[in-house]
């Protein structure tokens, strides 16, 4: 198996995940703290240069339900293939090795980035209420 496919392999799903996952902060933290520092100037330049934004900040509840069905895919798909063999030549089974540790912190690292994002989208505004 080449290092490309490999690396495709072990890291796919993790990836798309955590890319998924940062549109949570694009949505909702980053406004948040955008007001909160007195940029709220910037903000509305970045709205006006990037109409999406609005969009995706009105439909969150959408993006954090798309969000986290692909961070669950991700470790399904993760789960399933824990136990899949590593190629037998052992460079390649230590590149086998680093990749799926690899994949297994950028997946977490997705969990972390939406629950960051759905702390400051749904729990925060209650409490500063």
């Amino acid at each position: 198996m080449s290092k490309a496919k490999l690396a495709l392999r072990e890291t796919a799903g993790p990836a798309v995940a955590l890319l998924t996952s940062l549109s949570t902060l694009v949505c909702c933290t980053l406004p948040a703290v955008m007001i909160t520092l007195g940029m709220g100037a910037a903000l509305s330049s970045l709205t006006a240069n990037v109409p999406q934004l609005i969009w995706i900040s009105a439909h969150k509840p959408l993006v954090f339900i798309g969000s986290f069905v692909l961070l669950c895919l991700a470790w399904v798909v993760r789960h399933l293939t824990r136990n899949m063999p590593c190629p037998a030549d052992p460079a390649q089974a230590k590149l086998c090795a680093r990749m799926r540790a690899f994949g297994g912190r950028v997946l977490w690292t997705g969990f972390a980035v939406w629950a960051i994002g759905a702390f400051s989208a749904f729990v925060l505004p209650g409490l500063l209420s």
